[in-house]
């Protein structure tokens, strides 16, 4: 168990489409990493940006043994870092906007967006996903991952128990709404009593221009990593801290109890 997690997040300004560029300035960010990092995040379909074109979305989708996962197992396993994103997957006839969390050993955790952003016609272009959001342990921390609109509802992230130490959110949040988007990962962190992570993109597409708005926040809400602009955004997160806090305030007992699915 480590008390101490390094974190880097990577705002890549994706080259719609265009996975093989995409994987290498990935590569290369991660390369570029010193050592003894624990986990980079990537932005939602980090290989080909937001998509919602079904033909599109079809002709680009692969699966989880495909050349976008193969590439995440092969800069995990080198640089011994996790690596957490998203990315279009297909599963026998449907089409997913998949989360992943790929270890250095290649253990990986998926989860697909429950949250599906109608007015992008999001809908029109993959499937739902069904269960709720996975929480998995690493080096002795529990986390928890949602992509992008699924940051919207508070239910669907709620911490009951505890369960999760650390929230990973992967987006392509354009500028026109970067206000709710930095709000709403501060409300998150501070009703869970969690850290959360934010990681956005940066560049633009046919939805807008992104400033590079990624956050890193700790449990009380407090913005701990930020750069707009720069390509990659690190931090430190404790565990003892955490803990720490928790029990001066142990407000999530406290929570209301409900089922979801």
């Amino acid at each position: 168990m480590s008390d101490i997690l390094k974190v880097a997040t990577l705002q890549l300004d994706i080259a719609a489409g265009d996975k093989s560029h995409n994987i290498a300035e990935t590569s290369q960010l991660i390369a570029s990493l010193p050592e003894g990092y624990d986990i980079a995040v990537l932005p939602e379909m980090f290989t080909t940006g937001f998509i919602c074109d079904p033909t599109q979305a079809a002709f680009l989708a692969e699966s989880v043994d495909g050349p976008t996962m193969t590439a995440v197992r092969e800069m995990a396993s080198r640089h011994k870092i996790a690596v957490c994103g998203s990315f279009i997957a297909r599963e026998n006839d449907a089409i997913y906007n998949r989360a992943f969390f790929v270890e250095p050993s290649g253990d990986a955790y998926f989860y697909d967006k429950h949250h599906l952003f109608a007015l992008g016609g999001e809908d029109l272009a993959y499937k739902r996903g069904t269960t709720p959001v996975p929480v998995f342990r690493f080096r002795g921390w529990n986390i928890a991952m949602a992509v992008c609109f699924d940051l919207r509802f508070p239910v669907w992230l709620r911490n009951n128990d505890r369960v999760y130490d650390l929230m990973i959110i992967m987006a392509n949040w354009p500028d026109s709404r970067a206000y709710p988007w930095k709000q709403l990962l501060i409300a998150r962190a501070i009703e869970n009593q969690s850290y959360v992570i934010g990681c956005n993109r940066s560049g633009a597409d046919i939805y807008g221009n992104y400033a590079g708005t990624s956050v890193i926040i700790d449990a009380k809400g407090k913005i701990i990593g930020e750069q707009p602009g720069e390509a990659v955004i690190c931090a430190e997160l404790s565990k003892d801290s955490l803990d720490s806090f928790r029990a001066k305030f142990p407000v999530l007992p406290e929570s209301d109890r409900f089922t979801i699915i």
